[in-house]
């Protein structure tokens, strides 16, 4: 079991599908509800919602299903879970990665990076050190080291963990998903820069909210200026062969999304299943 891929969002990545996703609340009967539903992966939202690394543990012990562990064969959930955290690019707060990777997170998602410095940190608070003249070094690793809560969730030991918990697609054998969210005009204008400098990015997610705000149109999501923002930063993501994210799918823009390149499709709100099922058969799959 130990050499199956854990992150079922990662799996989709590596086998050039679209990869679906939804923002969720942390609590325990959402996480039971949203164990079985037809996501690869589910993101608990901390940014704007109460940051709770304790309910997080718990919200991720609900999500195991044994009789689907036993089906698969495989010991991670059916519906990986991640975590958007509250620390932004600017703040440098590495305490919250470490704190939501530890209890088991498969990933992590970033708010508000906008530069080379920034999305630096960001991936190196996903990594354990290392010494310089070992393979991969940068960027440099700088989470603490407590794997015990986290291996035995991912059904390891910790040997194992320590082998797998590394950011892909940096690390091919890594399972934790580095996702920076772009969501300013200076992310966009620094994304060639990033993505050219900072290795061990495995997503970038538009947060169309923010920047539609900054723009001038909020929550316009059609409007001109703000699908040329977008355009931008798809552009950007294909030309480093980075995958690109939507946090706002809907059944009137999931074709558009898909046609033109984005791979991971959040659905919003979380139960949207409809929305998933017809991107998913838009998609053939």
């Amino acid at each position: 079991m130990s050499d199956t891929r854990l992150n079922n969002v990662i799996r989709a990545f590596e086998n050039g599908k679209t990869a679906f996703a939804a923002f969720s609340k942390l609590d325990k009967q959402t996480a039971i509800e949203m164990s079985d539903a037809p996501y690869d992966g589910l993101i608990f939202e901390m940014e704007h919602n109460p940051y709770d690394v304790t309910a997080f543990g718990d919200a991720l012990q609900y999500m195991l299903n044994r009789k689907e562990i036993a089906t698969s064969g495989s010991l991670a959930p059916k519906v990986t879970p991640i975590a958007r955290i509250p620390a932004n690019g600017v703040e440098m707060n590495q305490t919250f990665a470490k704190q939501v990777l530890d209890r088991g997170a498969y990933g992590v998602i970033w708010p508000h990076v906008a530069t080379v410095e920034q999305a630096y940190n960001a991936v190196a608070s996903c990594r354990y050190a290392r010494p310089k003249n070992a393979p991969l070094y940068e960027p440099k690793g700088a989470r603490g080291d407590g794997p015990a809560n986290a291996a035995r969730y991912w059904g390891l030991s910790m040997a194992e963990y320590y082998e797998k918990a590394d950011v892909w697609p940096l690390a091919p054998q890594g399972e934790i998903l580095v996702g920076l969210m772009c969501e300013s005009v200076q992310a966009i204008e620094n994304l060639d820069d990033i993505l050219s400098n900072v290795p061990g990015i495995g997503l970038i997610l538009i947060g169309e909210g923010d920047l539609s705000q900054e723009l001038g149109f909020p929550r316009q999501y059609e409007h001109p200026e703000v699908l040329d923002a977008m355009r931008k930063i798809v552009e950007t993501c294909h030309k480093h062969n980075v995958v690109v994210g939507n946090p706002h799918v809907t059944a009137k823009n999931h074709r558009r999304l898909i046609s033109e390149g984005y791979r991971f499709l959040m659905s919003a709100p979380q139960r949207t299943y409809g929305v998933v099922g017809m991107a998913r058969e838009l998609a053939g799959y």
